[in-house]
């Protein structure tokens, strides 16, 4: 999915991919949010990043969080309201479509 920058973006940062995906699942059914990428940083850090408007991304981006620390640990969470439009280009590397 590629991402422009015209939604909030919401970045939930795991050491592991199973908490990872835990927490992108749990964002997308308890938030009007659609994956947009995720980034394998090394070191076992892996980041999922969601869009969509402003609350549907902060609840979900807290919720996940939470879901991931309950089954292993959460490194980072992170919403950015109004990124600028650059910020699709990093985030759209690995977007999940291609």
């Amino acid at each position: 999915m590629e991402y422009f920058g015209e939604e909030a973006l919401g970045l939930v940062e795991t050491r592991g991919m199973v908490p990872a995906i835990q927490a992108v699942d749990v964002m997308c059914k308890t938030a009007d949010v659609v994956l947009v990428s995720y980034e394998n940083m090394g070191s076992g850090l892996v980041t999922v990043m969601v869009k969509g408007d402003v609350a549907a991304v902060r609840s979900a981006v807290e919720q996940g969080a939470a879901a991931a620390a309950a089954i292993g640990e959460m490194v980072a969470a992170h919403v950015i309201p109004r990124p600028i439009s650059r910020v699709g280009k990093i985030v759209s590397r690995h977007d999940i479509d291609n």
